[in-house]
């Protein structure tokens, strides 16, 4: 599969054929695109009346591991998926995106209150460690049996009378949240018994430090637009790691892509969020994502982020759309998801940190802005295009101007 495919030369028609021809889609996958899946929402979450869809793409160019990925996007924001897609067919210039990940481990947690000597309650917990491991992984047959279930506990001093224990679980390809919380309820009998404490709180961290993606790339210099313009997107990102505010916005145009294709997999965008500032702020809150200029002058990009994703178990198994959707990525582990996320959210940033130090962030919006005040003025669809044009021209966005274009050109 060739991921170089210019999409946005399309109609909507267009690009859907495509995609199906591609990916091997099938007449009934390639409808549920469609939307109207308010009967399988009623089985997913309480109250249900109707469905929130978000507008959803294909981002383009991107190259991991020598491997073409097409990957769905579902985001309301404008330009993020034309940014990441701009941003990965400079990175194919290299080599594209070098990535890997740390086994699937999930941390859950057990918190043990009013203990009398909190250095004797570890030393106890440490003793039994094998039976505590036994016990989790008696809750959960299958995923020992496919090389995952708890491999290790951890205890930790809160303060003088609280400590929590932390169980190791490799979730493999799920994410991971049922499985830990099933084994902390399951061993927290034990833990009290061992402790003589009292255990309160049993529930999976999403701060997942044994979980993390790492991705590569390096961004030609000329491609970038020359030397000038690597040592200006240096500036601005020395600026995210020396200023909490700016940091936080550089983080969050990384998580504009991750949280795209989180949603897009049936994913949990809120564990995966939680857990990327969480590990920003670990040591002060800084950049998830580092660049350097390599000796020729090119600019080097990395990011390491927790990225706790599973292609197996919650939404990704009920809702069809997100099945499609992992089947158009063609991905055969949460590993190999989670390696995707990450070169994503490089991607997004590079394109970001690009538009800031050069253009500006607000040229690469302003079409889709004015297509979207041209809707919103009640242009009809096939005239958008042209009042978007026209507003763009004579630097007026507004939805009277829309309104008063229309009327000429009808």
């Amino acid at each position: 599969m060739d991921s170089k495919i210019h999409l946005y030369k399309m109609s909507l028609d267009e690009r859907r054929k495509n995609i199906k021809e591609l990916t091997n889609l099938t007449d009934e996958e390639i409808a549920y695109y469609n939307g109207n899946l308010t009967n399988i929402a009623d089985k997913m979450v309480e109250n249900v009346i109707g469905t929130y869809e978000l507008p959803l793409g294909i981002a383009t160019n991107f190259l991991i591991n020598g491997n073409d990925y097409l990957i769905p996007m579902a985001t309301e924001e404008a330009s993020v998926i034309a940014a990441a897609s701009n941003a990965a067919k400079m990175a194919r210039v290299k080599g594209g995106f070098i990535t890997h990940t740390d086994e699937p481990v999930m941390i859950g947690q057990i918190q043990v209150i009013n203990l009398d000597d909190v250095e004797i309650a570890q030393i106890k917990i440490l003793k039994y460690r094998k039976e505590i491991i036994e016990m989790a992984n008696a809750c959960d047959a299958t995923l020992v049996k496919f090389g995952g279930g708890c491999k290790d506990i951890e205890v930790r001093k809160i303060s003088d009378n609280i400590l929590v224990v932390h169980l190791l679980v490799d979730c493999r390809d799920a994410m991971g949240a049922n499985a830990v919380n099933t084994m902390t309820e399951r061993v927290k009998e034990k833990i009290k018994e061992i402790t003589g404490g009292d255990v309160l709180l049993k529930i999976i961290s999403n701060l997942a430090i044994y979980r993390k993606a790492y991705s590569y790339a390096i961004f030609d210099k000329d491609t970038l637009g020359g030397e000038s313009v690597v040592d200006k997107i240096l500036t601005a990102y020395k600026f995210a790691v020396s200023d909490i505010f700016r940091c936080a916005t550089h983080n969050k145009g990384i998580m504009n892509g991750i949280d795209a294709l989180i949603i897009a997999t049936g994913n949990d965008f809120r564990a995966v969020e939680a857990g990327a500032h969480s590990y920003a702020a670990m040591h002060g809150y800084i950049p998830l994502t580092h660049y350097s200029k390599d000796k020729d002058g090119n600019l080097v990009g990395s990011i390491e982020i927790p990225m706790a994703v599973g292609i197996i178990g919650g939404a990704t198994k009920v809702h069809p759309q997100a099945r499609t959707n992992l089947k158009i990525l063609n991905v055969k582990s949460a590993g190999e998801l989670a390696e995707v996320a990450a070169s994503l959210g490089l991607a997004q940033n590079l394109a970001a940190l690009k538009a800031l130090s050069t253009e500006g962030i607000q040229r690469g919006h302003m079409e889709l802005h004015a297509r979207n005040i041209a809707i919103s003025a009640g242009v009809p669809a096939e005239t958008t295009t042209r009042v978007a044009e026209i507003m763009i021209k004579d630097r007026k966005i507004n939805m009277d101007y829309a309104k008063e274009i229309f009327e000429k050109i009808r």
